[in-house]
């Protein structure tokens, strides 16, 4: 078998169509099942080596993605175990360092973390839950509270976590939460250890911080097999929300290495409006939107087939680097101290009276 499936957002999906209809039309559907490993691990190298988008930027230096075939093909066995291939296999796919190259089977996903695990933790879910206490709301997958105060409601801050981009938002739980949140000076939005999920809710959600129709970057689609084949980058924009709440003052965003794939882009498409800042750590990237097909014994194969670059044309496959790099405290960590919030909130407190003063301020 051999079906590719793209999954992407709404936005792309009709320039997806018409880059890769002379590229996909070619491909074989016709169901040929065969458990034999040598011809499944045959198609797994082939399909990435058609398909993928990121070879250039991903590969050991001075090495091809032939090498990595030759590098491992001499590990099959005619007669080898379902679980010694699927190793192999796995192997073959972490060469590329991608969170969005997976082999998906039965029994378990191939899969490479290190684009995190590399990388200090810069988030203490418990200490973070503190902020929140007990009696924080909810907006679907958002939790939100006013945590600060200084004298009185209308110097008030707040905080609000989101966990996956995976967790449904609509408008009206992103205006009821707005509404009620109209008398705070300033935003804290917590995405950190967000792995993604749904890249229209990134796109959902930035729309309520904008006031105008605005360029967030660029998007280039694989239009054939070889490797530099590309469509010429198309422009993504957002579009404010027509009906609903526009917040229009201080939004600090908070990303980790956590912060992946949808919720990569959803900082890349924050981190030039006006009122933004991001504080905290660089975010994992991912963000190659990724394409699904099935290898010949079934397993699924997802890989990242078009390119994002942001709206200066800098590719974020390698993350997000935030604005002010803050990093966990281990001593405050042990006080039940979350100095990344900390520090947003003197932040907030610090800029407060410049917008106001500048006139940089909307009320």
């Amino acid at each position: 078998m051999n079906r590719r499936k793209p999954i992407l957002s709404l936005f792309s999906c009709i320039v997806v169509i018409l880059s890769l209809s002379g590229y996909l039309s070619s491909c074989d559907t016709e169901d040929r099942y065969t458990s034999n490993p040598k011809e499944n691990f045959d198609a797994l190298w082939s399909e990435l080596d058609k398909g993928y988008c990121y070879f250039d930027i991903k590969l050991p230096k001075d090495s091809t993605w032939r090498d990595m075939y030759d590098k491992y093909v001499d590990s099959l066995r005619p007669k080898m175990s379902t679980d010694s291939l699927f190793r192999v296999m796995t192997m073959l796919i972490r060469e590329l360092k991608d969170g969005h190259v997976n082999l998906i089977t039965p029994f378990n996903n191939g899969r490479y973390w290190n684009w995190k695990d590399d990388y200090p933790r810069n988030l203490n879910i418990y200490v973070r839950d503190k902020y929140l206490g007990h009696d924080y709301s909810i907006a679907a997958g958002f939790k939100y509270k006013k945590i600060k105060y200084n004298n009185h409601a209308k110097d008030s801050i707040a905080l609000v976590v989101y966990n996956s981009f995976s967790s449904p938002i609509g408008e009206g739980n992103i205006n009821g939460m707005l509404s009620r949140l109209i008398d705070c000076k300033a935003i804290i939005l917590d995405i950190r250890d967000n792995g993604g999920g749904n890249m229209n809710y990134a796109d959902k959600l930035a729309s309520h911080f904008i006031n105008k129709k605005t360029l967030v970057g660029y998007i280039s689609h694989k239009t054939g097999p070889k490797h530099d084949q590309f469509s010429k980058p198309y422009p993504m924009y957002i579009n404010p929300v027509e009906k609903g709440v526009r917040w229009l003052r201080p939004v600090v965003l908070l990303t980790d290495r956590g912060v992946f794939s949808a919720a990569n882009d959803f900082a890349m498409r924050m981190k030039d409006l006006p009122l933004v800042t991001i504080i905290g750590d660089h975010t994992g990237g991912g963000a190659g939107l990724p394409m699904s097909t099935e290898l010949p014994n079934g397993w699924g194969v997802r890989y990242s087939s078009s390119r994002s670059f942001d709206a200066k044309m800098r590719d974020v496959e390698f993350g997000i680097a935030p604005h002010y790099t803050v990093m966990l405290n281990k001593e405050d960590e042990q006080k039940d101290i979350d100095n990344v919030i900390e520090e947003a909130i003197s932040y907030i407190n610090n800029k407060y009276e410049e917008l106001k003063r500048t006139g940089f301020w909307f009320k």
